[in-house]
């Protein structure tokens, strides 16, 4: 009869035997030199294992809710993913991290990550800014919507539609965005025809110095376009506006979302008017939310945007 090899097993077996009694007399089936070669490969394989290259994977449940809200936001990115985990749960987690755990999306899309600067970053506190953005009905008719934003806040002061919109109008809508002790001293506007000299003048009287962009310069105006920009990617691409009271109830419902919930980059990253639910202090533990808490995503948008944030478990 032919012999056979030891298996992994006997031999695991033998090296724990060998913890326990003095083996070397009562060694038949091995040599005493090939028991100690395979305590040896087990001892290298055990710390190649406890010495593993790279980070440690971040928690299962961790990883399962980066997958659920890249699934649940569409538009969100590993840095919006990450700057809502910093900033509502009290989690840091980097931007590749969160990339590297988020559902593989084809390529092709529009990045939406241009770099610009800041208009005169020393005066931002005092500068706003304003311009008209054309949306379609789903009776495909156009109505025109003025945003006006701060600059150094990024908050959204007043936004409103209409359908016909006149130097008059725009001037009234401009008044209702600056307060009564307001600390404001520069408006920027485009060359558009609606911006008059009247209504320019008008604008002077109030205390706010009017700046008119160079032609072709969108970037001159680069806050208030990103601004734009981020309504359409982020909600006006996903729905179709019935007409102008439906219109008006989904910008409305967009500023609140954008001033009180949403995280800007610009801002460190920052809520424009934080609410009070958000966590005083990072998590104990890098990546674990503390056992007495658990993550509520409230949705917002008709559900195409959520709001996180912790409560009592």
């Amino acid at each position: 009869m032919k012999a056979r090899r030891t298996d992994p097993a006997t031999r695991l077996t033998l090296v724990w035997l060998s913890q326990r009694f003095d083996w070397r007399p009562a060694l038949v089936i091995v040599q005493p030199k090939t028991l100690i070669r395979w305590h040896r490969q087990g001892f290298r394989l055990f710390w190649r294992w406890k010495s593993r290259p790279g980070r440690p994977r971040i928690p299962i449940e961790l990883r399962r809710l980066i997958r659920e809200m890249a699934l649940d936001n569409v538009s969100w990115g590993e840095e919006r993913i990450a700057n809502e985990l910093l900033l509502k749960l009290g989690i840091r987690v980097s931007p590749r991290t969160v990339r590297k755990y988020m559902p593989k999306r084809p390529r092709g899309g529009p990045r939406g990550d241009q770099r610009w600067s800041t208009f005169i970053r020393n005066h931002a506190s005092a500068i706003i800014a304003c311009d008209f953005a054309v949306v379609i009905t789903a009776t495909f008719r156009l109505y025109y919507m003025l945003m006006v934003i701060e600059h150094r806040s990024r908050r959204l002061i007043h936004c409103n539609v209409t359908e016909y919109p006149t130097a008059e109008w725009t001037l009234q809508q401009l008044r209702e965005a600056l307060p009564y002790e307001h600390q404001y001293r520069y408006l920027i506007h485009d060359n558009d025809n609606i911006f008059s000299t009247e209504l320019d003048r008008s604008i002077i009287s109030l205390g706010v110095n009017v700046i008119e962009t160079p032609y072709r310069s969108p970037q001159a105006n680069s806050i208030c376009e990103r601004a734009i920009g981020s309504l359409r990617r982020e909600f006006l691409d996903y729905v179709i506006p019935l007409n102008e009271v439906h219109l008006r109830k989904l910008i409305n419902g967009w500023k609140r979302y954008y001033n009180r919930s949403r995280p800007h980059m610009s801002l460190g990253p920052g809520i424009p008017s934080p609410p009070e639910h958000l966590p005083a202090r990072l998590q104990p533990t890098r990546h674990r939310i503390a056992g007495n808490q658990r993550v509520k995503g409230d949705p917002v948008l008709g559900g195409l945007h959520h709001d996180y944030r912790l409560e009592a478990a």
